[in-house]
């Protein structure tokens, strides 16, 4: 195992302080022993960052020089918290709180209120997008959807910048932000928002830091009990703490100086939420003899990944990138990222789609493999590609495993089955833990094999096969092990958030995807003016660009390939271009490309290599789409789908449009997947208004592919021709 390899599932803790040291590399081991003073790790992706922080905490517990209650380590997502006390759990530091930002403040502030201001605290309005709107509408200003979601950023970004109302419009000058609307007016809504919050008695999430932050400060003798609470600080991801975030810390910390910091300049990529890198740079600033601990040893990816992931960033500029690190990777050497590009998005999707199907064919396991885009509107696409290839796919950012439906039921059933014993007739013929929970899930919807196609019904199959896999590493951990042992330790990871993996193909914004890491990866949509976003103008804002695509690129173990679409539909005019920071990376990305699929791997060297890529296909020049009603040019998917202008006139058969609705509901129930993984509403409407006669017309419509085709052509052209689908013999 290398020094950085995630521990098996259930590994017996340490029996010693020494046995927690066991394992790490030279580097690790320096944090695990830096217990005193201040520490800054600067950790590169991939470095085991999370492992030496851990087994620094648990190596001071088990030492006996960290007392657990007096240690909070604080990162900035639940799963992140979830997954550092599981680990710390693991090596037997128990007691110690690990927590994010909020939920730390929160908890204090809850318990302080009483003593500092009386009463209960206000409730915390967890959408604030209600209040913003009826603060606008006050204002007499009228906001559509995308208007009121980024004023409500704006609102946020504010305050975590301690940016008040009147002092909003300089304020966003001076850091250059692109305001949805006039600063003035902006203003004007924060504050109606703040006075809104204070009529009804409520605050808000940034309230929570605000409000904690201003009782430390008000109220020495509050400050005093905090800080003999927790004596010991450890801060993960700390280029992401925002002027507030750090007000805070601070607070906390007081005048003592046992506080650890984590984190890499390079993968700053919140700045738009008032996030920055200045307090990890500037930590040596603030702390002179701070100990400074480098991770750089890469045991997450292949040289390959790595070289290129060194190189985006060497061509990168500004403060951030002159303290980037120089990645050397620990593992065998792999397959060259793969680059191609594709005549629109829709075959750019199901390439995409294809390539993942052939690389789980080939044996690597669907909740290995990751498609990563910029933004979340690119994701339909391929949800939508990826049911067409019949792989299974789960959307980051979704519900909690914990908190899925059919993840409670089975604990339910399971937490009976465990007080049953050897009394419940459905655990006869299970002869040990694994066929136990087997048959007990099997009541609620386990199969040995997974239902066909994605959807609800194969979202709820993953959530028990977890449980199921859970199960069998569990005991193979724990041999003996009962099923109320398992119970315990289930209900254990539920309070910690620490979730067993769920198989299926996920789907992830790049900024969803910091922290997490897949065998193979796909990053798409790669041109300029999506990455980088085409509202990043200043010299900053394009470098953070740059930063998310490194975080992209090392998300990938293994395999990586980078695509891109000349146009964003069928016929449409190829003008787009690749994203400029490959153009350093891929000789021939950042100009016009010759017909025929620009495809390949790239070499060492940087020489592009004749070997095709597989799934990808040459590119035609179609004609462009036309209305068929007024003539003029096509772009907008939806309107090349129709065939037709928005505006111009339909020429729908409302009768047949119903029977097509009605048949692919039934359709979608037998599959299991949803509605519009048969067909969406706009390829439904479109039949209905073309009403094909034969193959070769339907096949003209948009979103009936070959593979549709295939599958429901003869059904669809007998609704078109009025004719009764024959029923099927589970009908009858």
């Amino acid at each position: 195992m290398t020094a950085a390899t995630d521990s098996p599932l259930f590994p017996q803790a340490p029996d010693s302080a020494d046995a927690v040291l066991e394992g790490l590399d030279p580097e690790q081991r320096e944090v695990a022993t830096a217990l005193h003073g201040p520490v800054c790790v600067l950790a590169g992706a991939g470095t085991g960052k999370t492992r030496a922080i851990t087994h620094r905490i648990a190596y001071g517990v088990r030492a006996g020089i960290l007392p657990p209650a007096g240690v909070l380590a604080v990162t900035f997502t639940q799963r992140a918290a979830g997954e550092m006390r599981g680990r710390l759990r693991q090596l037997g530091a128990h007691g110690v709180q690990a927590r994010t930002f909020h939920s730390a403040a929160l908890r204090q502030l809850q318990f302080f209120w009483p003593r500092a201001v009386g009463g209960e605290l206000p409730p915390l309005v967890e959408r604030k997008a209600p209040l913003v709107a009826e603060a606008a509408t006050r204002c007499r200003l009228r906001l559509d959807r995308t208007e009121l979601r980024d004023l409500t950023s704006e609102i946020e970004w504010a305050k975590v910048t301690q940016t008040v109302p009147e002092d909003y419009p300089a304020a966003s000058a001076k850091a250059g932000r692109d305001a949805p609307r006039d600063p003035a007016e902006t203003a004007r809504v924060y504050a109606l928002y703040e006075q809104l919050k204070r009529e009804r008695s409520v605050i808000d999430f940034e309230d929570v830091l605000l409000l904690t932050a201003a009782i430390l400060e008000d109220r020495a003798d509050i400050a005093e009990t905090v800080r003999n609470q927790y004596q010991h600080f450890v801060v993960d991801e700390y280029q992401d703490v925002s002027p507030l975030q750090q007000r805070l810390l601070e607070l906390w910390v007081g005048e003592r100086d046992n506080l650890c910091v984590v984190g890499d300049a390079s993968q700053t990529i919140y700045s738009f939420t008032g996030a920055t890198a200045d307090h990890l740079l500037d930590f040596r600033t603030r702390h002179p003899d701070a100990t400074v601990v480098k991770l750089v040893r890469d045991y997450r990816s292949t040289p390959q990944v790595v070289h290129l992931a060194n190189a985006l960033l060497g061509h990168a500029r500004g403060r951030a990138a002159e303290h980037r690190l120089e990645l050397v990777s620990q593992r065998e050497a792999g397959p060259e990222p793969v680059y191609a590009e594709y005549a629109d998005e829709p075959a750019e999707a199901e390439g995409t789609a294809r390539r993942v199907r052939d690389l789980i064919a080939s044996g690597v396991p669907a909740g290995e493999i990751a498609v990563l885009y910029r933004i979340n509107a690119q994701s339909e696409i391929y949800e939508q590609a990826l049911a067409d290839a019949g792989v299974p796919c789960q959307l980051r950012g979704a519900e909690r495993f914990f908190e899925r439906p059919e993840v409670k039921e089975a604990f339910v059933v399971l937490r009976g089955a465990a007080r049953a014993g050897g009394n419940d007739a459905l655990l006869d013929d299970a002869v040990d833990l694994p066929s136990q929970v087997r048959a007990v899930l099997g009541t609620k919807g386990w199969t040995p094999q997974p239902p066909a196609g994605s959807g609800a019904v194969r979202d709820r199959w993953e959530s028990l096969a977890a449980l199921v896999r859970l199960a069998g590493d569990f005991a193979t951990a724990h041999p003996g092990a009962t099923l109320a042992d398992l119970v315990t330790e289930l209900d254990e990871r539920a309070r910690s958030q620490h979730a067993p993996t769920v198989d299926g193909v996920t789907l992830a914004s790049l900024h969803a995807a910091k922290g997490l890491e897949w065998d193979a990866v796909f990053l798409v949509g790669l041109t300029d003016g999506m990455l980088p976003i085409t509202y990043a103008k200043t010299d900053d804002q394009i470098e953070e660009e740059r930063r998310l695509l490194y975080v992209g690129i090392t998300r990938a173990r293994r395999i990586l390939t980078l695509s891109w679409a000349l146009a964003r539909s069928p016929g449409g005019r190829p003008g787009r271009q690749p994203s400029r920071f490959l153009k350093d990376l891929h000789p021939g990305a950042g100009t016009p490309s010759s017909p025929g699929a620009a495809t390949g791997s790239v070499e060492g060297g940087g020489r592009r290599s004749a070997r095709p890529l597989s799934g990808a296909r040459p590119r035609l020049h179609r004609a462009p789409a036309r209305c068929r009603v007024c003539g003029r040019t096509l772009t907008a998917p939806g309107e090349v789908k129709l065939m037709r202008c928005e505006d111009c006139p339909s020429e729908l058969d409302e009768v047949l449009y119903e029977r097509l609705h009605q048949w692919r509901a039934e359709q979608a129930a037998l599959l299991g997947q949803p509605d519009y993984c048969v067909f969406t509403d706009k390829t439904l409407l479109a039949i209905a208004e073309a009403v094909p006669d034969d193959e070769a017309a339907l096949a003209r419509i948009s979103g009936v592919r070959s593979r549709k085709l295939q599958q429901f052509g003869a059904d669809v052209l007998a609704l078109c021709a009025g004719e009764e689908l024959p029923r099927k013999e589970e009908d009858i």
